[in-house]
């Protein structure tokens, strides 16, 4: 029974965190940097099987300096350079863009949460500074990026670093001034 568990729990994250790695241009990126309103924050996003109830995906949109999306081992991607990515990290993201990756993490039999919390702006920064050192996430290890990149963070010591988003989910609940959102996918047809 545990191989079977344990099989089908692979599938599920290379279902989720199905990109290739791929090496990163040494190119500057030609982007304009997006700054959000408001104060800095982190929100863990975490796409959930609608008919499973599995965690499919993790990812982190970081509000600093500017607004980053972290996605390791994502698939997401607009076209024409906008939201350019290097090694897992889109960078200017507008808030269309940022709509977007939220449309495509709860389609279909998938819906989203969204959890945000305020931080200092060196704990944003410091975000950002990690999930770059990060690099390019092999597939099926987005949970385990996301919550390494967390652990490291001031304030967020006490979570685990772990594979799975609901467990990732789960602990960042628990952080003191969490909002969450959730957002449901369209039924697929």
């Amino acid at each position: 029974m545990l191989p079977r568990l344990c099989l089908c729990l692979s599938l599920v994250a290379l279902v989720g965190c199905g990109a290739e790695r791929q090496a990163a241009s040494q190119e500057p990126l030609a982007y304009t940097p997006y700054v959000a309103e408001g104060p800095a924050t982190i929100t863990l996003i975490t796409s959930i099987n609608g008919r499973s109830n599995s965690g499919a995906h993790s990812a982190l949109v970081i509000n600093g300096s500017e607004r980053v999306l972290y996605d390791p081992a994502g698939s997401w991607a607009l076209m024409d350079g906008m939201a350019p990515e290097r090694d897992d990290m889109h960078f200017g993201m507008f808030p269309a863009a940022l709509d977007n990756y939220i449309a495509f993490q709860s389609n279909g039999i998938f819906y989203a949460t969204e959890q945000t919390i305020v931080v200092p702006l060196a704990v944003a920064d410091q975000a950002i500074a990690e999930a770059k050192a990060q690099g390019s996430t092999p597939k099926a290890l987005c949970g385990n990026s996301v919550s390494t990149v967390l652990s490291k963070l001031p304030g967020f010591e006490s979570l685990s670093v772990a594979y799975l988003p609901k467990a990732i989910s789960r602990e960042f609940a628990k952080l003191p001034g969490v909002v969450e959102t959730r957002i449901e996918g369209t039924a697929a047809e």
